[in-house]
C-alpha cells in the first residue's frame, strides 16, 4: 500500500498562484462585460471564484488547473474524493485562513499533515498525486 504523501507549502502556493493568476483573467474579462459596476462585479468574482475551485475540487480530477499543473489533488482525510459541499466549505473556510494575517495558510508549514487552516476545518488534505 502506498503511503500518502502530502503536498508541500510550496507546490500549494504555485498552485494558489496560478489559480489566481487565471482567476484575475477572468474577473477582467467579466468586469469589462460587467461594464464597471463595482459591486456588481465584486459579487461575480466571489460567485466564479466559489465555481471555479468547488466544481474543480469535487471533480474526478480533484484538482484546480493550477493543482493539476503541480500534481497536486484534494482528498477527504481516507484519501477519497471530496464532495462539492465539502469543497465549498474548505473555499469559504479559505477567508478565515487569510483573514488572521495568513496565519490560517501558514500553518501548512507546521502540521503534521501539512493543513491549512481550512483543510482542517474542511477535513480535507492535499496530497500529491
Amino acid at each position: 500500500m502506498n503511503e500518502i504523501q502530502y503536498a508541500g507549502f510550496g507546490k500549494r502556493f504555485l498552485a494558489a498562484f496560478l489559480d489566481g493568476i487565471i482567476l484575475v483573467i477572468i474577473n477582467i474579462i467579466l468586469g469589462f462585460a460587467l461594464g464597471g459596476n463595482k459591486n456588481l462585479v465584486a459579487l461575480v468574482g466571489i460567485l466564479v471564484g466559489w465555481v471555479y475551485y468547488a466544481v474543480q475540487e469535487s471533480s474526478p480530477k480533484q484538482a484546480t488547473i493550477g493543482k493539476q499543473a503541480l500534481g497536486i489533488v484534494v482528498t477527504d482525510l481516507n484519501n477519497q474524493p471530496i464532495s462539492f459541499v465539502i469543497a465549498t466549505i474548505r473555499h469559504f473556510s479559505k477567508f478565515l485562513s487569510g483573514i488572521i494575517l495568513l496565519i490560517g495558510y501558514l500553518m501548512a508549514l507546521f502540521t503534521e499533515k501539512k493543513q491549512a487552516l481550512h483543510d482542517m476545518l474542511a477535513g480535507t488534505l492535499v496530497v500529491n498525486k
